[in-house]
């Protein structure tokens, strides 16, 4: 059974933090968190089963982008090449409801990144409990939103994600509804931006 954290959405219990963070870190566990835009999976960039167990959860193939959910501009920059227009662009936008489809350094595991692509999603949310895991992690938590197949809707409730996965994912961090407008996706890949999907962020600014 799934652990349950209730968590305070603008001020985190650190005890709270601390022991979800050693799941990760000691147990390999795939959680369930809050971001700004709905909740999403979460696991270490080094877990061993974390991607493939999101890819069986959510019907996914070995084509699909994770996002690498970042504390802050700085480590974000760790795991993706940016240029001066992309650094600017993105800084201005960050923290915020946008992810950002870029060409993957080094420091991302082969098998995370886009196979023909060699890209990755990165993003830096506006959420105090995203922040405060990815901070105490000192790493980027690989994600991926929590979209059920068969769902017409995301679920927007720790409980009803507990509820629903129980038996599959270790944590849930339940910090009460947090919506479910899915990130706007920009994808630089080629050099430019390109809006490839319209969600809570303002996509004018990458037109």
């Amino acid at each position: 059974m799934a652990r349950h954290f209730d968590v305070h959405p603008q001020n985190p219990q650190p005890r709270a933090i601390t022991q979800v963070v050693a799941m990760l870190r000691d147990d390999d566990a795939l959680i369930a968190y809050p971001t700004d835009s709905g909740y999403a999976f979460g696991c270490r960039l080094d877990s061993h089963t974390g991607a493939d167990r999101i890819r069986w959860i959510r019907h996914l193939d070995d084509r699909h982008h994770f996002t690498l959910v970042c504390a802050d501009f700085a480590q974000l920059g760790q795991f993706v090449l940016l240029d001066n227009a992309e650094f600017r662009a993105i800084k201005a936008s960050t923290p915020g409801p946008y992810t950002f489809i870029l060409k993957a350094t080094k420091e991302v595991p082969r098998r995370l990144a886009h196979p023909k692509k060699k890209t990755v999603g990165v993003r830096i949310p506006n959420h105090p409990v995203a922040i405060a895991l990815v901070r105490e992690l000192g790493e980027p938590l690989l994600s991926s939103t929590l979209v059920l197949p068969g769902l017409d809707e995301p679920l927007t409730e720790g409980w009803q994600i507990k509820e629903h996965l129980d038996h599959q994912i270790d944590a849930v961090v339940d910090a009460g509804d947090c919506g479910s407008e899915q990130t706007t996706v920009v994808d630089w890949s080629d050099g430019y931006p390109e809006v490839v999907r319209v969600g809570a962020g303002d996509p004018s600014r990458f037109e």
